[in-house]
């Protein structure tokens, strides 16, 4: 058993190693091997592999590969470029015009990959070329494009979710249902941006002129539908209770196929392309959280849980004292890093205290996924301002810095948001979940 303050030097040291530029598993795994060493025995060290093997056992955690694989299956079929030239067909009227749809096809896309990083590739590549010969506002559509990646974890099925759920054994179910109105709130907010920017410095903008007539938009708005079909075959066999979560995305793999297949897309080359993408994602997000697994095993073995509850009773603060401590504490972490490695390596310690104060895991979940979008919009580090850059390939990165400033201030207003209503993430899961 240990107190609170060799957890708070073993938390401190972990920091310190992902400051010095180690992978983040390789420093989980290095403080619970030494934390195993020093307080318990060596024979916990000699079942690492034992440990590792059991950890990834949890079924729940095949939807990670299941989502990944979707994602990479509509991108290669050309659904993304199809999807965004119908929405901007309804979209580009709004003040702000063209930037909405990069929301707009963010927001849906999200709802079917669950990954901001791969939102923020495939929406860049799509939207890129329509904004070269457009007198907008470079920064802004650099900005509005890693504004609505970072959608991504947040909309069901949101990877970071299933990792926050295995992770604290909270349901899973219950999360999606959660982020489904935080997701559609946020998509607003980073609309009304768009609008008080327009309203405010018309000459960062173009209105667009609607050039087809409505009987052209209303053809090409048919491709809304796979991406809408796929998130209903996702959210309303988990909520009809045809189909756990894993099942779900497997469903929806089986669904796009056929997606592809109409999109004349579907080869065995291209299929060989997603299984590689898939593997190699899917290896990298496993062996982080096998090593935040087998952290969380050892930090169990210590009494690290019943020492952080001990100590929150203590302080006698209140909830929502807490959670702003959290707020700025994440913030500050944000600057650093990004959402998987912020996520895992802070909710084995986070999380003990949080369920000591009373707060609801599920709200807590959404939370947490909020503030680690909201990293991948913090310069340095924020891994979806590279992406973007990557696929621009001119300019500097620091424009794509200076683009999500506003758009970062909205997500800092979602936060506000979500801690003063907390109604808005458990509404609909005490609404329709079913125990």
């Amino acid at each position: 058993m240990i107190g609170v303050t060799e957890a708070a030097l073993g938390f401190g040291l972990m920091v310190l190693l992902l400051f010095l530029g180690l992978h983040v598993a390789i420093a989980m795994l290095l403080v619970a091997v030494l934390g195993a060493s020093l307080y318990l025995s060596p024979a916990l060290v000699e079942a690492l592999g034992t440990q590792l093997w059991a950890s990834m056992e949890d079924y729940v955690l095949l939807s990670i590969p299941l989502c990944i694989l979707l994602g990479e299956i509509l991108v290669r079929s050309g659904s993304t470029d199809r999807l965004y030239r119908s929405l901007a067909d309804w979209l580009n009227p709004l003040p702000g015009g063209l930037l909405h749809t990069n929301v707009g096809a963010s927001a849906i896309f999200s709802a079917v990959s669950g990954s901001s990083v791969a939102t923020a590739a495939t929406v860049a590549t799509v939207a890129l070329p329509s904004f070269r010969q457009r007198a907008y506002d470079e920064r802004l559509v650099l900005g509005s494009i890693a504004a609505g990646a970072s959608l991504g974890n947040l909309i069901p099925p949101g990877i970071a979710l299933i990792v926050y759920g295995a992770m604290t054994n909270t349901s899973i179910g219950q999360l999606y249902a959660a982020a489904v109105v935080p997701g559609a709130v946020m998509t607003v907010l980073f609309m009304a941006t768009i609008v008080l920017i327009a309203w405010a410095r018309p000459g960062l903008v173009r209105q667009e002129p609607l050039s087809d007539p409505l009987r052209v938009r209303l053809a090409r708005a048919v491709h809304l539908l796979p991406p809408l079909v796929i998130f209903v075959i996702i959210m309303g066999s988990i909520y009809t209770g045809w189909a756990t979560v894993t099942e779900s995305a497997a469903l929806a793999v089986v669904a796009a196929l056929p997606i592809a297949a109409l999109y004349g897309r579907l080869t065995i080359r291209m299929l060989h392309e997603c299984f590689l993408a898939t593997a190699s994602l899917t290896a990298m997000s496993m062996l982080i959280l096998a090593a935040a697994f087998y952290l969380n095993f050892v930090m169990g073995l210590l009494g690290v849980t019943p020492a952080l509850g001990a100590f929150v009773a203590s302080m006698d603060a209140s909830p929502l004292q807490l959670i702003l401590a959290l707020t700025l504490f994440y913030l500050l972490l944000g600057v650093f890093f990004e959402t998987l490695p912020m996520l895992v390596g802070t909710v084995p310690v986070v999380f003990p205290v949080v369920t000591a104060a009373g707060i609801d895991p599920v709200w807590f979940g959404v939370f947490i996924v909020l503030m680690g979008e909201i990293s991948l919009l913090s310069p340095p580090v924020g891994m979806t301002l590279y992406v973007i850059q990557a696929v621009r390939r001119e300019g500097h990165i620091g424009q794509v810095f200076a683009g999500t400033a506003p758009f970062f201030l909205a997500m800092v207003a979602m936060t506000a948001l979500l801690i003063a209503f907390p109604g808005m993430a458990l509404w609909l899961p005490r609404l329709t979940y079913v125990n």
